[in-house]
């Protein structure tokens, strides 16, 4: 037998009259299922209003910091002020008593230019000024044509014999120069060849190619081959699609590390004093032979000239990607 629903029916009714909602509201109109009682619904009360504790009438608390945090780290900022200054103050005093009117190098008495006239004058050292340039630009050019190369194989060989011929690559790098200097030296020596323009010039050769291919191995590496080989799907040799895709794209990369090594070989004194002749002399090396019987004035000039002309091209080397239209500054090391 099934129970009577009449008795739920009236605890129903009883319920609602109680408890049931207002009518006409949506829980009075909804059927409620057979065997359910309501369920009493409670509302809590509501708290008064506080505000947000970080709105702008309660700023967000600022987080403590420890006593040290804030403080400038001083012994670093005066170690490095010694630094710089023991290392551009020679030079600063070398400029200025480069326009003393006077020949005095501890008093200065006026600026005058009398001293670089006195260098165009000197037929000596516009000799060694014209070597350094005719060194400078062969050396420029033969270690771009050999790093240029060497840098392609690398990058193209990625066998144990390329990994190999990168790491000797690096040797010069990091052997010191006086060490290059003197193995040039007694090579140029036991093969009987005279210390001579040629041979200073054989010495920076070898010297730099290290420096260009460093800086074109990375550049290189980043190049997408599919441009080399689709313009040989269109057909163009080898040789072409080196020249007329390869190059182009390597061509502020180049110039950069040409301009770059012009002014380290302008500058180098180690492996051109191992390596010269007797006459003519670089001129780094004519400014040290003249500097041991007596600083002169017209060295200063001299050697205020050759530090406005290195800055002056390394500012080029580093702007030449920029010019471009691709990122400069230290990137150039880098190769990008």
């Amino acid at each position: 037998m099934t129970p009577s629903p009449e008795p739920r029916a009236d605890l129903r009714q009883q319920s609602g009259t109680a408890a049931g909602p207002a009518p006409g509201s949506s829980d009075a109109e909804r059927p409620r299922p057979a065997g359910r009682l309501p369920r009493p619904r409670f509302r809590l009360p509501r708290l008064p209003s506080r505000r947000h504790p970080h709105s702008p009438s309660h700023p967000r608390p600022r987080p403590r910091r420890r006593r040290g945090a804030e403080r400038r780290p001083r012994f670093a900022i005066a170690v490095t002020a010694v630094f710089f200054a023991l290392l551009y103050l020679p030079v600063g005093v070398v400029v200025l008593f480069s326009f003393n009117a006077q020949k005095s190098l501890t008093v200065f008495e006026g600026v005058s230019l009398r001293w670089y006239e006195a260098f165009l004058r000197d037929d000596v050292l516009i000799d060694s000024l014209g070597m350094s340039l005719q060194v400078s630009l062969v050396a420029m050019a033969g270690s771009l044509v050999l790093g240029v190369a060497l840098a392609l194989g690398l990058v193209r060989n990625r066998g144990r014999l390329g990994s190999f011929a990168g790491l000797v690559m690096l040797v010069p790098l990091i052997t010191p120069e006086i060490v290059t200097g003197v193995a040039a030296m007694l090579l140029f020596k036991g093969l009987g060849i005279t210390l001579s323009t040629t041979t200073v010039m054989l010495a920076e050769i070898t010297f730099s190619i290290s420096y260009v291919t460093v800086i074109l191995r990375s550049r290189i590496a980043a190049l997408n081959p599919e441009v080399e080989e689709a313009a040989m799907d269109l057909g163009a040799t080898r040789r072409q699609a080196l020249r007329l895709v390869t190059l182009p794209a390597l061509l502020p990369s180049i110039l950069a590390a040409g301009v770059l090594i012009f002014a380290l070989v302008f500058d180098d004194f180690v492996l051109a004093y191992f390596t010269t002749g007797v006459d003519p002399q670089p001129l780094s090396v004519r400014i040290y032979s003249a500097i041991r019987f007596g600083v002169q004035p017209t060295i200063n000039a001299v050697g205020t000239l050759m530090l406005a002309g290195s800055i002056g091209l390394i500012v080029l080397a580093l702007a030449i990607p920029r010019l471009f239209g691709r990122r400069g500054g230290l990137d150039l090391l880098s190769g990008k």
